[in-house]
């Protein structure tokens, strides 16, 4: 099988303080540093209790603890032993959610692949990952099959779903066993992988120790509870789906999983299930506000509204905040630290004297800290300077799988260096400016793309703007707007230019502006500024 990785390479803080607003210890798992534990309470505490959902199919925590423990006795039965990896590669489904905690159980690490990736892609991640087993849903068979010899280590593959569906047999032919490993903090459980924006994706290792960090604060953040419902939306492959799921079995309530995002489904899924929290990327709160269906909708059940992943456009912001009268919390984090390590509070969105603020990503949470640094000289600058994020917490990754020169890049004296560029105001709120690599410098000017774009989304005719910096023979590098247009709308585009210097020095404005049908995403809806720049840079 595949080879080991030692954890716990870099210094941490001291575990997080696990008090919760409105629940009492006694009432919550107590830190292990053992993901699995979670499942163990929860199944001696209330074993009838519903813990999973996913279309009319319901699994209680006795179902759940005995699904993942023939799980994970099965994938002991091939061979599969502590520190080995092995993959899903499916949309959502509670399989995969069950595969998480079985490598959890027996000390396996789980690597979950983005079912959007090209055979390239897919090849690329399950060979670094060194994957020895896969579930593979039914329809993604045909991409697993032209891959597939490409893949010498992969000895084993479990078909999930439809008329060929092999994993409820390889379930029930597996007999539990007595557990008898227990995992170090350090162990990596959950290997996923980065969006590969700017290269090849590298394999962030999240712990027993990361994942419960996270999960004891985010919990307290959002106000999670055990009669809350979690609804997760958000592919699993992405740390806002997989870390999100987490959350609601941390604390006993119950998880509705959405394999895939129908608009009306959604909508009629929260009213069904009266689901409390719900986390979407910025593109969905797009499509619900669109849905005909959302005037009719049961909301009536509905807390609270995380978004996250990438950047919430400002009218776009306004229209649900006119919309929705739930809390809304923007949740800012990263894959190496294994969600969200800044929230901005629901106060916050809906204050009239600090409107500023819903430019912000949010204060850090419990257990995080943050510094902005200087990424040349590597010294923290004064309050309201712009620098790099660098971050230290029980909730970062232990390192990136077989990248030793990546993990040499990312930390520093135990802070990851997050990669994104901004600053931080005197009550703790933090700006993001955009990525240290994106940051265009023209005329020895530094611009960073994000305030460009915010001021690009103000103006009527664009619905979704991109700003990349192209080469200037005279000032080096240029700002270029790659805008999609508003329905019906006509772009001119002296006319948007002339706009931009409205409301911006005549430095940090575009020179040009590109009009596409739509931006290239990543399956999380990131914009890839590499894609749009390719055809200028030729080395990019």
């Amino acid at each position: 099988m595949a080879g080991r990785v030692a954890g716990g390479r870099h210094s941490r803080l001291p575990a997080a303080n696990t008090a919760l607003p409105t629940r009492a210890h006694a009432e919550l798992p107590h830190p292990k540093g053992d993901l699995y534990s979670v499942i163990e309470f929860w199944n001696e505490v209330a074993p009838k209790d519903e813990a999973l959902v996913e279309d009319d199919r319901r699994w209680t925590w006795s179902d759940l603890a005995d699904r993942v423990s023939r799980l994970a006795a099965a994938l002991a039965e091939d061979g599969m032993r502590s520190g080995d990896r092995f993959a899903s590669l499916d949309k959502n489904s509670t399989t995969t959610v069950e595969a998480t905690l079985a490598a959890a159980r027996n000390g396996y690490a789980h690597v979950i692949v983005n079912w959007r990736l090209a055979p390239d892609e897919l090849a690329y991640i399950l060979a670094d990952a060194q994957a020895g087993v896969l579930f593979v849903g039914a329809e993604f068979v045909p991409q697993l099959e032209e891959i597939r010899s490409r893949l010498p280590e992969l000895t084993k593959v479990v078909v999930v779903g439809g008329d060929a569906d092999e994993y409820e047999h390889y379930l029930a032919s597996a007999q539990p066993v007595q557990r008898t490993h227990q995992p170090a903090p350090d162990d990596c459980v959950l290997q996923l992988y980065t969006s590969g924006t700017t290269g090849f994706p590298k394999g962030a290792m999240l712990t027993h120790r990361s994942l419960e960090a996270h999960c004891i604060t985010a919990v307290e953040a959002f106000h999670l509870t055990r009669d809350s419902v979690n609804m997760v939306a958000m592919p699993l492959c992405h740390v806002g789906g997989s870390s999100w799921s987490l959350l609601s079995i941390y604390t006993g309530a119950r998880t509705v999983i959405v394999r895939a995002v129908v608009p009306a489904d959604v909508l009629e899924q929260i009213g069904r299930e009266r689901v409390t929290h719900a986390f979407f990327v910025p593109t969905i709160f797009e499509y619900l506000l669109a849905a005909p269906e959302l005037d009719s909708a049961d909301l009536s059940s509905l807390r609270c509204l995380v978004y996250g992943g990438a950047p919430m456009p400002p009218p776009l912001m306004r229209r649900c905040l006119d919309r929705f009268r739930q809390d809304f919390y923007q949740a800012y984090g990263m894959t190496e630290a294994s969600g969200a390590v800044c929230v901005l509070e629901p106060a916050a969105h809906r204050d009239p004297d600090r409107t500023h603020l819903l430019a912000s990503a949010g204060r850090p949470v419990k257990g995080v800290q943050v510094k902005v640094v200087n990424p040349v000289t590597e010294q923290e600058v004064r309050t309201g300077q712009t620098g790099e994020f660098w971050i230290r917490s029980d909730q970062v990754m232990v390192g990136y799988w077989r990248k030793p020169d990546a993990d040499g890049d990312s930390f520093h004296d135990g802070w990851l260096h997050t990669g994104d560029a901004g600053y931080q105001d005197e009550a703790g709120y933090l700006f993001v400016r955009g990525r240290v690599k994106e940051m265009i410098i023209s005329g020895g000017e530094n611009i960073y793309p994000v305030e460009v774009e915010r001021v690009l989304a103000q103006h009527p005719a664009v619905a979704e703007a991109c700003v990349i910096g192209v080469p200037d023979p005279t000032y080096g590098e240029a700002v270029k707007a790659v805008v999609t247009t508003a329905p019906d709308a006509v772009l001119d585009e002296g006319k948007l230019i002339a706009f931009c210097r409205e409301h911006l020095a005549a430095y940090k404005c575009p020179k040009s502006v590109d009009v596409v049908r739509e931006l290239p995403r990543t399956a999380t809806g990131k914009v890839l500024k590499r894609e749009l720049r390719r055809p200028y840079w030729t080395n990019d």
